[in-house]
């Protein structure tokens, strides 16, 4: 058999973004559906905030060290103009010989960690969680390669069998008495999950692996690596300093309203970050500029993500009390703070992605750097009012961050300064106008702490007709691209205008 390299160019979109969008959102809808209503239910069942709390705090050491689980390969494969054999040879070397050291490296933390907070499950909770990166390499370059070629198909299919794996082994071993292990084991059967079904999806499994040549997948990688190892040090380390400092209890509801908010900004924004990536580097490769298409991005999430973070942020203690129950009603402050932080941070999107497609990836470590210490300070300064002070030293770090990008974002993509005001004073009218409906409702009718399920689900229906009425009054550009995603779904297409349908 030849050894020759076998070009595999940048072959054209197989969908178009809006059509790649879609199949990401309902990967990412039903993926949040599937662990939200695991989340609720082992919580309301099966664990309390301490249980939660302690995994939290395995899990937060394993996710620290594992930002080098792919080593920088799904940008790099991403970023590539062509790729062939050869590639793939060589990046599948790399993502077997990091996943296995990621493996060591998290067992070699178990018994350390269980010491410094003296709690000795933690020794099986991330053993547990170590055995899961040895899964990895087969998921990564599938899924890296189905991202690349926009087959958002394939991806949709490795997301949601994750889910079920993950949502369905956490529910029974939950039930069955595992405690904080369950949720561990249930880490490993996602990863499971998303290595068969994606090589089901984009079989890749070289019949050799080397590394000659992978010094520059080694080069990049590196530098992408610290990269992410500042952001997880930033996202993580509050697991970690909160359980610390205040215990297992507080580091579980602490979590809890982290992950409720996370969850909620990914069902909103999350999957078509994942579309967007491969596109502009589509649109680098053209030559054209990045600012007008940037501008289109950053008035889908603030038009978007801004209306759903609020209105999670003023409903968070019915949400709480009544999906939760009251043993966890004390993250009803936690998640308000938390939602009213991912408002400020979705103003400025992609900011870990369009300066490594700029080729400015050394100015960005610098900047995630001083990223990270702001972040971690803020909090150990915070956790000297409780979980409370925490919590809203989250607010202030979202404020600081901005400060540190927005010029560097303008430098990289070029946008327009005034356009971009006008985006957000769009987007906030609307969002006012999707709050309003609830806040008639505490006014007039139930305050938070009495308030019906049925009674919310009508306000938050209210809301939702109010902001898609003050998009189409404001002339919001996100309504036209929530058009066009609605007409690239078969079942609604015939309803759809045809401007608005993807080619």
């Amino acid at each position: 058999m030849s050894t020759e390299p076998v070009p595999i160019s940048r072959e054209p979109a197989a969908m178009s973004v809006r059509g790649a969008a879609v199949w990401a959102m309902a990967g990412q809808y039903l993926a949040f559906a599937i662990q939200f209503i695991a989340s609720v239910v082992i919580s309301r069942l099966f664990l309390g905030p301490g249980e939660v709390g302690l995994f939290s705090i395995g899990l937060a050491t394993a996710l620290i060290i594992a930002v080098l689980q792919d080593f920088g390969l799904s940008r790099y494969i991403s970023g590539l103009t062509t790729l062939d054999a050869e590639d793939i040879a060589r990046c599948s070397a790399v993502a077997v010989l990091f996943s296995g050291l990621i493996a060591l490296v998290v067992a070699a933390t178990a018994w350390p960690m269980a010491a410094a907070y003296h709690q000795p499950r933690l020794i099986a909770i991330l053993l547990v969680l170590a055995s899961s990166y040895l899964f990895v390499p087969l998921s990564v370059l599938p899924t890296a390669l189905m991202a690349r070629s926009m087959q958002f198909r394939g991806l949709f299919a490795v997301n949601v069998a994750a889910a079920l794996a993950q949502g369905s082994v956490a529910i029974a071993l939950a039930a069955a008495g595992w405690s904080s292990i369950a949720l561990a084991w249930a880490t490993v059967a996602a990863a499971v999950a998303r290595a068969v079904v994606a090589q089901a999806m984009r079989p890749c499994w070289p019949h050799r692996w080397h590394l000659k040549g992978a010094g520059h997948v080694v080069g990049f990688g590196a530098r992408a690596s610290v990269l992410y190892l500042t952001g997880a040090l930033g996202t993580r380390t509050p697991d970690l300093i909160v359980g610390k400092a205040l215990g297992a209890i507080a580091v579980g509801l602490y979590s809890r309203a982290v992950s409720l908010s996370d969850q909620f900004r990914m069902l909103i924004s999350g999957a078509i970050g994942s579309v967007f990536y491969p596109a502009f580097a589509r649109i680098r490769d053209r030559g054209e500029p990045l600012g007008p298409a940037w501008l289109r991005v950053c008035a889908g999430y603030t038009g978007v993500v801004w209306p759903g973070m609020a209105g999670l942020a003023l409903a968070a203690e019915p949400i709480i009390r009544l999906l939760y129950g009251p043993a966890w009603l004390h993250t009803a402050p936690l998640l308000t703070m938390i939602a009213s932080t991912e408002v400020v941070l979705v103003a400025l999107p992609l900011v870990s992605d369009l300066p490594i497609l700029a080729g400015r990836l050394n100015q960005l470590l610098a900047r995630n750097l001083i990223d990270t210490a702001m972040s971690v300070a803020l909090l150990a300064i915070g956790t000297h009012w409780g979980v409370i002070g925490a919590a809203a030293s989250r607010l202030v770090y979202a404020l600081a961050w901005y400060a540190l990008y927005a010029r560097f974002m303008h430098r990289i993509v070029g946008f327009d300064v005034r356009a971009l005001v006008m985006i957000y004073l769009r987007s906030a009218l609307a969002s006012a106008a999707a709050l309003g409906p609830l806040v008639l409702t505490y006014l007039l009718w139930m305050p938070p702490a009495l308030i019906t399920l049925p009674v919310l689900a009508m306000a938050t229906a209210a809301g939702i007709l109010a902001w898609l009425a003050a998009l189409a009054l404001l002339r919001h550009p996100v309504l036209n691209e929530i058009v066009a995603i609605a007409g690239a779904v078969p079942v609604v297409q015939r309803w759809v205008p045809a401007r608005y349908r993807p080619a």
